[in-house]
């Protein structure tokens, strides 16, 4: 059983590692600035904006520091051998999403493609992102361990919405012939919703264990 579970973690690590250097694939697509690559070439309207600019390139290249830095928060040989480590890097997942990540995924947000939808979905998706990432730090200085660990997993759930987007987007788009935007619709709320679930589900399985 125990070594089933190890196995299983195995997996989970090697996807989420696998998926975390596609993303930085992606970032880099960005690196130098370009306001007409990838993504940006179809915001044409929205790239001319001062604040769109700034608020597209901090979250492109603070998200995937984001992704990295949470995977070791869960890490309990980095959390038990190297503390000083897993709190450093705790502080860093917690800076770059209140200070960075959340308010420029939420100024995108905003202009996100799909219509009101899509914008509502995109908007809630990086307010929740701040407040349970909010409430993972604040928990914390206040010792209570519990309530850290749920909301830190509610926040890398949000936090890992960018991989899941893209796999609905590749599931949906093989699987099912929906035009362009009825398919960004879709998921751009089965993204983060989905993730959440699962973090709810994970949460609940460990208080009824605990």
């Amino acid at each position: 059983m125990l070594f089933g579970k190890h196995i299983v973690n195995f997996f989970l690590l090697a996807s989420l590692l696998y998926f975390s250097y596609l993303m930085i694939l992606i970032t880099l697509q960005y690196v130098p600035i370009d306001f007409g690559a990838a993504f940006l070439g179809v915001k044409e309207e929205e790239i001319k904006l001062t604040h769109y600019q700034i608020a597209f390139f901090t979250h492109v290249y603070t998200s995937i520091f984001v992704l990295i830095f949470g995977i070791t928060q869960f890490s309990v040989y980095i959390r038990n051998k190297f503390a000083p480590l897993h709190r450093t890097l705790g502080k860093a997942y917690v800076l770059l999403v209140l200070f960075f990540a959340a308010p420029s995924g939420l100024i995108m947000g905003y202009y996100g493609n799909g219509g009101i939808f899509s914008q509502i979905s995109f908007c809630l998706l990086a307010i929740l992102w701040f407040w349970f990432t909010l409430k993972a730090y604040t928990s914390i200085r206040k010792k209570s361990f519990l309530e850290h660990k749920n909301f830190m997993i509610l926040s890398y759930a949000l936090t890992l919405s960018a991989i899941s987007l893209r796999l609905f987007k590749w599931v949906l788009s093989n699987t099912m012939e929906l035009p362009p935007m009825d398919m960004y619709r879709i998921v751009s709320w089965a993204g983060w919703l989905f993730n959440l679930g699962v973090a709810l589900v994970i949460i609940n399985r460990k208080t009824r264990n605990n």
